[in-house]
């Protein structure tokens, strides 16, 4: 059976992320940045940087740092996620240094992804950041960018 794209889900999650995002950098119109930490870590682990700004959107990297220190094999998350003002939506438009994702893909295909890729990856955002709000806090001092 072919994968059929739920355009209405797809809409409520990117709305509802663009909610989290906004609640997690509340003065994301003039802060470039912002470190969120978990209790127990004593130390950063989630970074927002803003990269670049236009009127009606906002580039972000969304990078987890510091968890997988000592690991070679897994690269740390990076999302590069695009918020639209107008619209009231976050989309991610970047995971690990891919940058075009279609929102249906053939299965199987030559770079193994799974038929809805770009769904799977705002549903990643969207846990991500309920479990920052659920259990993050802000972090004063700035910290390294890791990659």
């Amino acid at each position: 059976m072919r994968y059929k794209v739920d355009l209405k889900k797809f809409m409520a999650e990117c709305e509802t992320n663009y909610v989290r995002l906004r609640k997690l950098m509340p003065r994301l119109d003039t802060d470039d940045s912002c470190a969120l930490g978990l209790p127990g870590s004593g130390r950063p682990v989630m970074r927002l940087e803003v990269l670049e700004r236009s009127p009606y959107t906002v580039l972000l990297a969304i990078r987890q740092q510091g968890t997988l220190a000592d690991s070679n094999w897994l690269p740390e998350p990076c999302l590069k996620v695009r918020l639209y003002h107008d619209a009231r939506l976050a989309e991610v438009v970047a995971c690990a240094g891919v940058r075009t994702v279609y929102p249906r893909y053939p299965y199987p295909n030559n770079r193994m992804y799974q038929p809805d890729e770009k769904a799977q990856w705002n549903s990643f955002l969207s846990d991500w950041l309920t479990m920052a709000i659920g259990h993050g806090y802000s972090v004063a001092e700035p910290c390294e960018f890791v990659g």
